[in-house]
């Protein structure tokens, strides 16, 4: 039996989660195909590329990784997510670069943004406005908008599903119409299993932030799970404003591992995540049960999060959605407020003192016309 909490107090939490990420959360199933719709409006005139990348930071770029993972054993070309301030050296006219920037005004993906114009290569952007969306509009570089008003991460719907059409514009997969509508299905399917008003005992992201309160995430996946561990471990790190980490099989078996020989004192502060998905291949199934055992003697707990659906996608999604429930059930269990980032809004702030990044780019708009 669980004893009451927070989690299952209406009234507590709306005094905690101010700017209502909850809520949000809670619509991203709507935004998926508010995503879509808005998507399949632009046109895209490049065809047949020899290589996709997508520019971005933070919650802008998770979308790109969810998208590369996804399509790992079905996309014709290579697809690279690039989290800098200039795109890798073999990037030219043959390259589809799509500049992902939630606000519009990340400095990095701004900076790489007019790097791939210059280099002639087929630039694509996508904002809720912003410098991006003006300079986009000035060059006549095509432009997907999405609604303002949102944290980057809480997004992810918009960013996702817009690359997610992207890729099939510009030919690099077959229309996976099936695939998306399932996906929407099982995500309304998890959203209605651990909205605020189930309860802690029937409620599976409550329950995991209940068994990982006071401790560190870690968040363990594999192949399309990488971006899903990744996507987690910065939700913890955002909305529950708590350090995280991932890694992945098989990989993390030949050095992660070795790290949990440590003495208990420096292991069980942390709590471990696994991915599951129902249908694993044998070898990794192997690794990570026996990983399992390794670890549960010596992490505070070994807790697992089990995909949901048929198609790949869906089942990443699913596990990603859980994910982001349970991070911002962890903040409102700590009394945290999950939206603001003030050691972001902080950083950004000094590196604005340090340079003036509008004169900067209004200068490269001049350079590149």
């Amino acid at each position: 039996m669980f004893n009451p909490t927070v989690l299952d107090q209406r009234n507590e939490i709306s005094k905690i989660d101010i700017d209502n990420m909850l809520g949000i959360c809670t619509k991203t199933p709507d935004f998926c195909r508010d995503a879509i719709t808005r998507a399949a409006k632009v046109k895209i005139p490049y065809k047949s590329p020899r290589n996709i990348i997508v520019v971005g930071m933070g919650g802008s770029a998770i979308g790109g990784d969810l998208v590369k993972d996804w399509l790992s054993d079905r996309a014709s070309i290579p697809i690279e997510v690039c989290r800098d301030y200039v795109v890798p050296a073999y990037a030219n006219k043959n390259s589809v670069v799509v500049a992902v920037s939630y606000s519009g005004e990340t400095e990095e993906t701004l900076t790489a943004f007019f790097d791939a114009v210059n280099r002639g290569c087929m630039v694509i952007a996508v904002s809720s406005g912003g410098h991006l969306q003006a300079f986009s509009r000035k060059l006549e570089i095509p432009f997907i908008s999405i609604p303002p008003g949102f944290p980057p991460r809480a997004a992810i719907a918009y960013t996702f599903f817009s690359l997610v059409a992207l890729m099939e514009k510009v030919h690099v997969f077959e229309a996976a119409h099936g695939e998306v509508e399932e996906t929407l299905r099982v995500l309304q399917k998890v959203r209605d299993a651990n909205r605020l008003e189930v309860p802690l005992r029937k409620n599976t992201a409550k329950k995991l932030a209940h068994e990982i309160q006071g401790t560190i995430p870690v968040v363990y996946g594999f192949r399309q799970y990488r971006a899903v561990a990744r996507r987690l471990k910065c939700q913890f790190n955002e909305n529950s404003k708590a350090p995280s980490k991932f890694d992945s099989f098989p990989e993390l078996n030949h050095n992660e591992i070795v790290g949990w020989e440590a003495p208990k004192s420096l292991t069980t502060p942390f709590s471990v995540i696994l991915l599951r998905d129902p249908e694993e291949p044998p070898p990794l199934k192997n690794r990570i049960e026996i990983t399992k055992k390794i670890l549960l003697p010596k992490a505070c707990k070994v807790l697992e999060i089990t995909a949901v659906g048929k198609h790949n996608l869906a089942k990443m999604l699913s596990a990603m959605y859980i994910g982001d429930f349970a991070s911002i059930y962890l903040a409102l269990l700590r009394g945290v407020d999950p939206t603001p980032t003030k050691t972001i809004s902080r950083l950004k702030l000094e590196m604005k003192r340090k340079l003036d990044m509008t004169t900067k780019f209004e200068e490269e708009m001049k350079r590149v016309k």
